[in-house]
């Protein structure tokens, strides 16, 4: 974790550390083809782009984007990586349903996975199992550097700012989610379900994606391989076998 200055914060985390670890080994989503008797698929959509390396998670949706929002305490290294997506395949009855958003900053591969924290957290409510994570009142999620986040708030804001009363998904986005449809039709509905979005007037691209129950509080973790560094990044959607076991049950 990267250097904090918070003190009480990080004594407290110390002391919690352990209850940040994920009992789910995340590289199952993106390594096997079936949990729970579900069939399981990963789909590559595209590039993000990560010119700092400081990482922030949202719903890209939100009426006025929070520019102060604050990034994750540990870095990644800067650079350029893809974003792949576990899919849970439909079974005729359930819809095709997005598990997973993972981004892999080297080829080792990840140990342990730990939850991804901004040092705003109280960590006093932390219990066994339980997790922080990021807000979604839109159905959707994002990723970004915060370089890249600060320009897409730039521009999602002053395009609200100058269009009172204006539909942003309608004008903008709508169309996008469509033509990706087009593109690639397999695991999403026809209006769109995933876009790799290129902010207006910059080189850099985030992944927009639906959330695997529509709205809810998602968490994110960081894989870390055997010498203990940060190889990948998991978004956590659907806990599979939580969810699909208690199905059969």
């Amino acid at each position: 974790m990267n250097a904090i200055d918070n003190s009480a914060w990080v004594e407290t985390y110390e002391e919690v550390r352990h209850k940040t670890v994920s009992t789910i080994d995340f590289n199952a989503y993106f390594e096997q083809g079936e949990i729970e008797g579900k069939s399981l698929t990963v789909i590559d959509m595209g590039v993000c782009d990560f010119p700092t390396g400081s990482v922030v998670a949202s719903d890209p949706f939100e009426f006025f984007i929070d520019e102060e929002r604050r990034p994750y305490i540990q870095k990644v290294p800067v650079g350029r990586y893809r974003a792949e997506l576990c899919v849970v395949k439909s079974d005729g009855v359930d819809p095709d349903r997005y598990a997973a958003v993972r981004l892999r900053f080297t080829r080792e591969r990840a140990v342990e996975f730990r939850m991804a924290l901004t040092g705003e957290e109280d960590l006093s409510l932390l219990d066994d199992g339980g997790y922080f994570g990021f807000g979604v009142d839109a159905a959707m999620g994002a990723v970004y550097d915060k370089k890249v986040y600060d320009a897409y708030c730039k521009w999602y804001n002053g395009w609200n700012e100058s269009h009172k009363g204006g539909d942003i998904y309608e004008a903008c986005f709508k169309a996008l989610f469509k033509e990706n449809y087009r593109k690639h039709p397999e695991y999403q509905c026809a209006y769109g379900d995933w876009l790799n979005f290129q902010v207006p007037g910059t080189d850099y691209h985030m992944p927009i994606f639906s959330t695997g129950f529509g709205d809810g509080v998602y968490p994110v973790y960081w894989g870390v391989d055997k010498n203990g560094d940060v190889c990948q990044m998991v978004v956590h959607l659907i806990d599979i076998e939580a969810v699909y076991a208690a199905e059969d049950e």
